[in-house]
C-alpha cells in the first residue's frame, strides 16, 4: 500500500471480508447440512471467533478485556451506550435499504422486494436465535419469551412499539411508529406496501421463540389502518 489512507480503506475493507466469509459459512452449512446443525456450529464458531478477534484486537489497539469484553465499553456511560446501540440499530436499517435500492434501481421494484422478503424468511428466524441465545431463553419460553424477544430486536430501538394483552393465551403486538413509514409520511407519500415481508418475517420469528406460537396478521400497508398504528400482528400460543 502506498499511503495511510490506502491502508485504512484495506483495513476496513478486511473488515467487510471476515463478516461476509462469516455469513457465509452460516449459509454453506445451512444449505447442506440443514438448519439445525448449521446454528449449533453458529453457536460455537460465533463464541469462539469473537474472543479470538477481540482479544487480538486489544493488543494491537492497546485496550483491556474484562470478561471476553472490551472494557472501554464496559465502562462507557449508559447513555453514551444506549446511543451507540440506537445508531448501531439505525445503521443495520440503513444497510437494509441501501440494499433494497441497489436492487430496485439496478433492476425494478418487484425483484427489490421479491429479494427483500426472501431475505427476513433468512433473516427473522436468525434475530430470533440471537435473542434467545443472548438472554438464555429455552426452547419453549412461550409467550411472556416472545415478549421479551420482541424487545430486544433491532427494530425496537429504532421504532416505537407496543403489546396489548388479550388473553392469557394471546396478545397483539403493534408497531406504533415506524422510522421509513413515518419519514414517507412526512413526505406526503402512501404507506410502503409492507405486508408482503411481514407476512414472512413475523411468523418466522414467532415460531424461532416457541414452535407453539402462530402468528395473525391484524393489519399492514397496503391494508387500511388506525392512526395509532402502522402493523399489528396477533400472536397466539396453541398448546
Amino acid at each position: 500500500m502506498n499511503n495511510k489512507k490506502e491502508m485504512v480503506e484495506l483495513l476496513l475493507d478486511f473488515f467487510h471480508r471476515t463478516t461476509m466469509h462469516h455469513a457465509m459459512w452460516f449459509s454453506e452449512v445451512k444449505h447442506q447440512m440443514g438448519e439445525e446443525k448449521a446454528f449449533k456450529a453458529l453457536d460455537t464458531a460465533l463464541t469462539k471467533s469473537r474472543n479470538i478477534q477481540l482479544k487480538r484486537l486489544s493488543k494491537v489497539l492497546g485496550f483491556e478485556m474484562e470478561e471476553n469484553l472490551p472494557a472501554p465499553l464496559l465502562n462507557m456511560e449508559e447513555e453514551t451506550l444506549k446511543e451507540l446501540l440506537d445508531a448501531a440499530s439505525i445503521n443495520w436499517l440503513a444497510n437494509d435499504g441501501v440494499w433494497f435500492q441497489a436492487v430496485e434501481f439496478a433492476d425494478n421494484m418487484f425483484d427489490a422486494k421479491r429479494c427483500n422478503d426472501s431475505c427476513w424468511a433468512q433473516f427473522s428466524p436468525l434475530e430470533a436465535w440471537s435473542i434467545k441465545r443472548l438472554i438464555g431463553l429455552g426452547d419453549h419460553p412461550g409467550l411472556d419469551g416472545l415478549k421479551e424477544a420482541l424487545q430486544l430486536r433491532l427494530y425496537a430501538y429504532i421504532n416505537e412499539q407496543s403489546i396489548v394483552d388479550e388473553t392469557d393465551t394471546s396478545f397483539v403486538f403493534q408497531m406504533n411508529h415506524c422510522r421509513v413509514q413515518d419519514a414517507r409520511k412526512r413526505k406526503g407519500l402512501d404507506d410502503y406496501p409492507c405486508k408482503s415481508a411481514g407476512m414472512v418475517e413475523y411468523p418466522r420469528f414467532a415460531a424461532a421463540i416457541d414452535s407453539r406460537i402462530k402468528t395473525e396478521c391484524i393489519g399492514c400497508p397496503p391494508d387500511p389502518h388506525p392512526e395509532e398504528w402502522f402493523c399489528a400482528w396477533k400472536f397466539t400460543l396453541e398448546e
